[in-house]
């Protein structure tokens, strides 16, 4: 929004005031952050903007956008030939690999959890590094990876499936110190149960026991 030769302002009389709000819901909140601010001069002139440039000035928040977070789904048999490869390589099922999928990222490659995991598998940086995965968002690399990762849990905590998605979600030690059981976070808790569901749906699929 420009006017005036400053950027993202409108000035204009009250009695427009209440329309060009509704408008500026209308037209701003899908595409952009679009808090809309005021203030009134001494000439009893009400001037709105969404960038609040001016120091000194009694700005009032009349609109506040609603932030709308978007998981994106992607493309759920897509990926099927790269589980496959990377579950024949490192012995791991790939309806397994499927439902952590599923789990982590929904099928979306591009996906960064708050945290900054990433990609399908939802590898952090250092895990990603440990395991050599050069670029997280690589669907190949990051499946290879993380299944690499599953392996390695599965050895670790001698087939406890429980235990190998506890220490997925929230990290081996965390499994450890609380004497190799699934930690009392809900997250956690909350996860391996869900992952547990979607393995045995895509066994079923796959027609396997």
């Amino acid at each position: 929004m420009t006017a005036t030769g400053h950027p993202g302002k409108i000035i204009i009389p009250k009695i427009f005031l209440l329309s060009l709000v509704l408008s500026l819901m209308l037209l701003t909140a899908p595409s952009c952050h679009a808090d809309i601010y005021k203030y009134t001069d001494s000439e009893g002139v009400i001037h709105l903007t969404n960038v609040p440039t001016e120091h000194g000035v009694p700005y009032v928040l009349v609109m506040k956008e609603k932030r709308v977070i978007i998981q994106l789904k992607g493309d759920i048999s897509g990926y099927d030939d790269l589980i496959a490869k990377a579950s024949s390589k490192y012995r791991v099922d790939s309806s397994l690999v499927k439902a952590v999928i599923k789990a982590e990222s929904n099928f979306n490659h591009r996906a960064v959890s708050p945290v900054g995991a990433q990609g399908l598998m939802q590898l952090m940086p250092a895990t990603a590094t440990s395991l050599q995965v050069r670029d997280s968002f690589h669907p190949e690399s990051n499946i290879d990876g993380g299944v690499r990762y599953l392996r390695y849990l599965m050895n670790l905590f001698n087939g406890n499936l429980p235990l190998v998605l506890a220490a997925y979600n929230a990290g081996e030690n965390a499994v450890m110190r609380n004497n190799n059981r699934i930690p009392p976070y809900r997250e956690t808790q909350t996860y391996v149960k869900r992952v547990l569901s979607l393995f045995d749906q895509y066994s079923r699929k796959n027609g396997t026991p």
